[in-house]
């Protein structure tokens, strides 16, 4: 695997674990300033409004942990696309961990100095299995 693939995929992983961890100041930064999000059919663009969507959408009481396997990474100069599956899973009272969501992420990432940063994040869900599950 090649020094750049494993730049793409350490961006991948950081977005997973920054997100479970509540760490948006380093989460944020994986994006572009002008990235876009796509989810439910809505696009949220740049930077501050992608923050703002999900910190909404993973309060401290939502949070979980994503877990991605398939990784396809394809690098074409200073610009890469990736396929992700992944499964949300949360904990839950008494029923203890409890499967939220599965589907795809398909990414395209930039080279931006040193590091790789995703331009576009688009999630797709195979399902959702709880009432009001979001990713």
């Amino acid at each position: 695997m090649g020094d750049d693939e494993e730049q793409v995929r350490r961006t991948l992983a950081g977005y997973s674990q920054y997100l479970d961890d509540g760490d948006f100041d380093r989460w944020i930064e994986l994006f572009t300033e002008d990235a876009r999000l796509l989810f439910g059919g809505q696009a949220t663009e740049g930077r501050p409004s992608i923050r703002k969507y999900m910190e909404h959408v993973q309060p401290p009481e939502g949070r979980g942990k994503h877990i991605t396997a398939n990784i396809l990474v394809e690098v074409e100069g200073d610009m890469a696309t990736a396929r992700t599956d992944y499964l949300f899973v949360r904990p839950t009272a008494g029923e203890g961990l409890v499967l939220v969501a599965t589907g795809r992420y398909r990414d395209e990432l930039i080279r931006d100095g040193d590091r790789w940063r995703f331009r576009q994040r688009e999630i797709s869900l195979l399902g959702p299995f709880v009432e009001g599950a979001g990713d």
